[in-house]
């Protein structure tokens, strides 16, 4: 007998449609898989074989071939488990076939039971582009498929593949999964507070401009000034995840397999903060089976790079194009993956390798040869991709001490947040599409946006020319100063936004002459 079933695979960051077909014939006892899959599809042969014993089923003691349609398209992982064993009591007659417009996803334990499968997210966003009305999930899973569903697709969770099969003879229905209501405000409340931060008024200011803009950022100070607090509480002052982009990056965790067991949608901006061992693969993404990397994790949040010029050249030339286009393709021999990788960098050094070039109390101990040496190994094409860069000084025993507090997140936050509404608004004019902040402009959206007054004009020739800057970081300081004039509410450029902007290069305070 013949049987088909529907699942679903990833390929990259999107799902592809699967027909799990099954045929039972007469011969000797064997089980074959085709349709070109990868280790742990082979071995699911096995894993069904004992389930359906373990759950009372009769394995069929004939020929029984499997086939995953498309049969030119890899299939990777354990998700079809399930719609296998489905599909074998269909073809031996011990289930009637399911619905035409029902998949399957999970992963088989010997016992019967479902454990969850990665990557479940684009799959479900799959499945109810194709019609799909009911999908079945292992229960840890059914959180994120939910999200998808909508009203057309109805997801069902189960803990076992016996549930699976009561609810398909209509003996135990299974209640459907409702989506948990989104919420992104809500990951404010457990990011820290700027307030914690002491002293360095510039270095805040540069992020709520940052933050403001979707700009990044290079922080170069001694030990203990204060760079690691300050990236890690960027995130508070952001504002919150759209729909949109919480689908983006729950699919990217899910397909990750990070996402946390029984969660919907994140809510929160992700922070990802890779060693600075991190291998260009490690962070670029790849693999027998092209998982994202730290680029890609990423996503719609901020990746920090402690200690940037320990990196390896290699590593920190991966950032530059993820840093240009918003996304980075992974291409192996097996095929490629486009993931997209739209983050804020912010980037933490010290001044020298001791960490002491001129600091007012403590003598530095490096050579000016030495100090030349670690500098140079952040690249003049990476610098060129920072829009700002601060060099933070110690602070004051007087600061630490002050009876006023600093700015809270809170109060930085509406600041923020009222600049991305004027340019939510700017961006919603046709010819700026996929434009959501100034960061993201491109080269002719800057000339028409970035207007400036005759007096700011001449000051940014004066500069291109004695600064000897190259395009790229003209735009980048034009990009800037449209945030700092949108946080003053101003529509044109002025000479103040002009000079702010130009106080942040990056490229004239990492290179020392001596």
């Amino acid at each position: 007998m013949y049987s088909v079933l529907r699942s679903y695979g990833l390929n990259g960051l999107t799902g592809f449609a699967v027909a799990v077909e099954a045929d039972i014939s007469g011969g000797l006892p064997a089980f074959s898989l085709v349709g070109l899959p990868d280790s742990a599809v082979r071995e699911s042969g096995d894993r069904v074989r004992a389930a359906v014993k373990n759950l009372g089923f009769q394995w069929p003691d004939r020929h029984i071939t499997v086939n995953l349609a498309p049969a030119d398209v890899r299939k990777t992982g354990p998700v079809y488990d399930l719609p296998l064993l489905l599909a074998v009591l269909t073809s031996s007659g011990q289930l009637e076939a399911p619905p035409q417009d029902t998949a399957f996803l999970g992963e088989l334990a010997l016992d019967g039971a479902l454990r969850p499968v990665s990557g479940v997210l684009p799959m479900a966003l799959a499945a109810a582009a194709d019609g799909v009305r009911a999908l079945y999930v292992p229960a840890e899973n059914a959180a994120e498929a939910a999200e998808a569903g909508g009203d057309a697709m109805k997801v069902y969770p189960a803990r076992t593949a016996r549930e699976v099969v009561d609810a398909l003879r209509g003996l135990s229905p299974i209640a459907p999964t409702v989506s948990i209501p989104f919420d992104p405000a809500e990951s404010w409340n457990n990011a820290p507070d700027l307030a914690d931060v002491m002293g360095q008024p510039l270095a805040r200011r540069a992020m709520v401009i940052a933050a403001a803009g979707g700009h990044n950022v290079l922080l170069i100070g001694a030990p203990g000034t204060g760079k690691s607090m300050l990236a890690r509480r960027l995130p508070g002052i952001l504002p919150p995840l759209s729909r949109e982009e919480a689908v983006e990056t729950t699919k990217i965790y899910s397909i990750a397999g990070q996402l946390p067991k029984g969660r919907g949608l994140i809510t929160h901006r992700p922070f990802r903060s890779p060693h600075h061992s991190a291998s260009a693969a490690s962070l670029a993404g790849g693999g027998a089976n092209f998982r994202p990397g730290e680029c890609s994790l990423a996503d719609c949040g901020v990746l920090f790079l402690d200690e940037l010029p320990e990196f390896s050249r290699e590593s920190l030339e991966v950032l530059r194009q993820p840093l240009e286009d918003g996304q980075i393709t992974v291409s192996r021999a097996a095929g490629s993956a486009t993931y997209p990788s739209r983050f804020q960098l912010v980037a933490a050094m010290n001044p020298c390798k001791c960490g002491y070039y001129g600091h007012p109390t403590r003598a530095c101990t490096c050579s000016p040869n030495a100090v030349r040496q670690y500098r140079s190994r952040v690249s003049g094409p990476l610098l060129d991709r920072i829009d700002l860069c601060v060099e933070m000084d110690p602070v004051a025993f007087d600061e630490l001490h002050a009876s006023s507090p600093a700015e809270s997140s809170a109060a930085l936050r509406q600041q923020v947040l009222k600049a991305r509404q004027i340019q939510s608004r700017r961006y919603a004019a046709p010819g700026f599409e996929g434009v959501r902040c100034n960061a993201q402009l491109t080269a002719g959206q800057v000339r028409r946006i970035c207007r400036m007054t005759p007096g700011a004009e001449q000051l940014l020739r004066a500069s291109y020319d004695a600064l000897g800057l190259s395009a790229r970081a003209h735009d980048r300081i034009l990009r800037v100063a449209r945030t700092v004039a949108d946080l003053a509410g101003k529509q044109l450029l002025d000479e103040d936004s002009v000079l702010e902007a130009l106080q942040y290069r990056a490229q004239e305070k990492v290179d020392l002459t001596f």
